[in-house]
């Protein structure tokens, strides 16, 4: 059950809905064009507690769970994702970690200041050879005589990276083996010798969201920087919490995609062609008639997504589908709003050409859509071949 009514949490969305739209939506150019996000928005964030609206309320959390995040996640879609991406790896998968397998005393140490805004937190999961599998790690952890930690290997693609305070960092601790994939997580503070963060990356779109290298080079921590105090955590962590950042993920997906059809409409009720609105033609009808029926379809795939994680009934197989179908059908929402825009569509001043461009991303991270088609279709299968043996 979600520590916040709905009554409450009314209110809440509330506020992030004025914030979006009455302070974010207007400012789109400037995060842009200056590829960060002004310092009064990420103030006012930190007021409205959005760097820890899905932290528990016992942390300093507003306590949101899932089912009420997909709600604010569809809010946070409808502007720049890269003002999202500024609190939500505090909230999603690297805080869950924390708040779902770290000890009492790693939550205390961290978890107020991460829902405050005072921590940012980086997931470093990623690697060159890593990327949507954490099987194939290979940073690796090695333990010494008095208990520390010695961390060597080198992550991509992290993002807060170059804002972060602290690593929830991955890495191998021993070969697979019939106890599990060897994989720890420990949390490794921005500032321990040996953590060097590369210059942010220059990406396709999401201008404002940091992403870097970050390179471990015997990095030593103490063994109370084990999440969980235990070597086995760390696979189930991040399967974890990828799951539900899936979810996340999905929500943002379909906020992007009502922002690109709401900017479409606009666009074709008063655009004319040979003095006719461009909106009466049958054809760009047809165009806006898919879009809707996109968005109506993951919004609905959404909420059914979390409210089966926030209950138990599946954690693995609804989070895939839910990512896979939504991440693609805003993609295609938005080559959609591109083409009735015409060619001013394809201009860097109109939101659509922005959104096209951000968007491409969420196929790729948090697993692709080839991963979660992989995770959707063995799954099923393993399940038949379960109740094939039972029969």
């Amino acid at each position: 059950m979600s520590q916040v009514s709905p009554e409450d949490f009314a209110q809440i969305k509330d506020a992030v809905h004025e914030f979006i739209r009455t302070r974010v939506v207007p400012r789109e150019r400037e995060i842009a064009d200056n590829d960060a996000i002004p310092a009064d928005l990420v103030a006012t964030a930190k007021e409205i507690g959005l760097f820890g609206y899905a932290i528990p309320q016992e942390w300093g959390g507003l306590g949101l769970d899932l089912t009420q995040d997909v709600e604010l996640a569809q809010e946070f879609g409808y502007t720049a994702l890269s003002l999202r991406s500024m609190f939500g790896t505090n909230n999603g998968i690297a805080g869950q970690v924390l708040v779902n397998f770290g000890t009492d005393e790693q939550k205390a140490a961290w978890l107020e200041r991460i829902a405050s805004g005072e921590v940012v937190a980086s997931f470093a999961l990623t690697e060159p050879g890593a990327g949507s599998n954490p099987a194939g790690l290979r940073a690796k952890a090695v333990e010494q005589e008095n208990g520390d930690w010695v961390i060597d290997g080198a992550k991509c693609f992290i993002t807060n990276a170059p804002l972060a305070n602290l690593f929830v960092t991955f890495a191998r601790v021993r070969p697979a083996d019939e106890n599990g994939p060897g994989i720890a997580v420990f949390l490794v503070p921005a500032e321990t010798a040996g953590v060097s963060v590369a210059e942010h990356d220059r990406k396709m779109g999401q201008e404002g969201a940091w992403t870097a290298d970050v390179h471990f080079d015997g990095v030593r921590v103490p063994a109370s920087a084990l999440v969980g105090g235990n070597v086995d955590v760390g696979y189930k962590a991040a399967m974890t919490s990828l799951a539900r950042g899936r979810v996340h993920i999905a929500a943002l997906a379909v906020g992007s995609a009502q922002r690109a059809l709401d900017e479409s409409l606009r666009h074709v009720a008063v655009t004319t062609q040979g003095g006719t609105p461009i909106g009466d033609f049958q054809l760009v009808q047809a165009h806006i008639a898919d879009m809707q029926v996109g968005i109506s379809a993951g919004r609905a795939l959404v909420r059914d997504a979390a409210a089966k994680y926030v209950s138990g009934e599946d954690r693995r197989i609804s989070p895939s589908v839910a990512k896979v179908f939504c991440t693609e059908m805003v993609g295609q929402v938005a080559d959609k709003a591109v083409q009735v825009h015409g060619g001013s569509g394809y201009m860097r001043e109109m939101p659509v050409e922005r959104i096209y461009r951000d968007v491409r991303l969420l196929r790729l991270y948090e697993g692709t859509s080839e991963i979660q088609r992989l995770i959707i279709g063995g799954g099923l299968v393993r399940q038949a071949k379960k109740d094939a043996t039972k029969q």
